[in-house]
């Protein structure tokens, strides 16, 4: 019983602090920057993994849209379900995803500074089970490794 509390404090500890940051300087304005990182048909420029990226609700993109994106793992294609679990317009947005238990949340910040725009990006990975806890740093390394890179894309897409 006892330990079982320790996991479980020990899992709200870790799992709510980023498991890896990323931060660029893009030479454009928030709202420009802010509407291409939301349009998800732009994720497969900025995630190489992902090929594709499909809207499954109507409307407006914001909290509550939800998508299902599908990235190649080792030569097979894996889909996910994502939604936006937080927005704010030119401000923030948060994205969550769901591939076999495997969760892992995307927030970015946006700030308005001289030379353009300031865009944070903290990512956190959920993982449940014993073995998962046991690997979630070499599961954060392979998300890393895949998605870390976002931000440098961006900036590269946005600026040529």
């Amino acid at each position: 019983m006892l330990y079982n509390r320790v996991i479980e404090l020990y899992d709200s500890e870790v799992q709510s602090m980023a498991d890896f940051r990323s931060s660029e300087i893009i030479n454009k304005p928030v709202h420009e920057v802010f509407d291409y990182m939301i349009k998800m048909e732009n994720v497969p420029e900025l995630m190489p993994f992902v090929v594709k990226v499909e809207k499954q609700t109507e409307g407006e993109t914001g909290k509550g849209t939800k998508f299902v994106e599908t990235r190649m793992v080792r030569g097979k294609k894996i889909s996910s379900d994502v939604e936006i679990i937080n927005f704010e317009q030119d401000r923030t947005y948060t994205t969550r995803s769901n591939a076999n238990g495997l969760i892992t949340e995307y927030k970015y910040d946006f700030h308005e500074i001289e030379e353009g725009t300031q865009v944070e990006m903290e990512a956190t990975v959920k993982t449940s089970g014993l073995v998962a806890r046991l690997t979630k740093r070499f599961i954060v390394n392979i998300v890393k490794q895949e998605d870390g890179s976002q931000l440098q894309y961006l900036k590269e897409m946005m600026e040529k």
